[in-house]
């Protein structure tokens, strides 16, 4: 054995600089300053990413921001995600000035805007007025939801709710029909409060409850009813047209918006 020779770890301890790269290993030489290796955060699912969130929560963030809400019953993974990682999505979209309502009972979760009178809090979510028809039949909905309580699922079908909105029927019948359908998709793909459960059946989800809060639906409820039974004058403020012929299925009424859904939600 020779004993005139410096072993690499002594070489490295007297601070000779080439002995001190050897020893550094491929991973010091390898990253370069400035890379998207080095800019890579923990939780990078690609080169360049600098998030820190998983996969799962990154997908139920962005499920969230583009709304209605986010289901345990339609998308259990998600839920799991959410649940798992709440503080840290809460935390998420208040930078983006978004609240996070949560009912772990039902099991669905949604956003609304920050309630402070601390600071303006911009609008962040695009709004998605309703037509007459489509107030209504929200409003039937719910009283159809809330009209079971402590079932764990309410069924209906298309025509028991048809036949509660006919009572608003101005002008045609196959107009009127046509409105009615177009407002029953959008409670079914846009609202996300129908979901199917058999042929011609479908389930009423709990999130309805949001949509409007308690104030409004009496003030809903009450202006409706006159306008049914042909009040004139009545409920000028949901839009003229509307009011004028309930079939016109254009109108935009001053009713509730998807982006400010669940604003009195405890």
């Amino acid at each position: 054995m020779s004993t005139d020779s410096t072993s690499t770890a002594d070489a490295t301890a007297a601070g000779d600089p080439s002995a001190g790269a050897s020893v550094a290993g491929t991973s010091a030489a390898s990253v370069v300053p400035g890379s998207a290796e080095e800019t890579q955060g923990p939780g990078g699912l690609w080169t360049g990413d600098t998030g820190v969130l998983g996969e799962r929560t990154r997908r139920v963030l962005l499920e969230l921001l583009k709304g209605p809400y986010v289901s345990g019953a339609q998308s259990p993974q998600l839920w799991s995600a959410l649940v798992a990682d709440e503080d840290l999505v809460r935390s998420r979209l208040h930078e983006l000035f978004l609240d996070l309502v949560i009912d772990k009972v039902d099991e669905f979760a949604f956003t609304r805007k920050v309630l402070t009178e601390e600071i303006e809090v911009p609008a962040a979510v695009r709004s998605e007025r309703l037509t007459f028809i489509d107030t209504a039949m929200l409003l039937v909905l719910r009283q159809l939801l809330l009209a079971a309580p402590g079932e764990k699922r309410v069924i209906i079908d298309r025509e028991e709710v048809f036949e509660r909105l006919e009572i608003y029927r101005r002008g045609d019948e196959s107009t009127f029909l046509r409105n009615l359908n177009a407002a029953w998709t959008r409670m079914s793909n846009k609202l996300r409060v129908l979901h199917k459960a058999g042929e011609g059946r479908y389930e009423i989800s709990p999130m309805v409850r949001f949509l409007v809060d308690e104030d409004r639906v009496r003030e809903l409820t009450e202006v409706y009813r006159r306008i049914a039974v042909g009040e004139s004058g009545v409920g000028d403020h949901l839009g003229e047209d509307a009011v004028a012929d309930s079939s016109d299925d254009t109108t935009d009424t001053d009713t509730v918006s998807a982006a400010d859904a669940g604003e009195d939600a405890e």
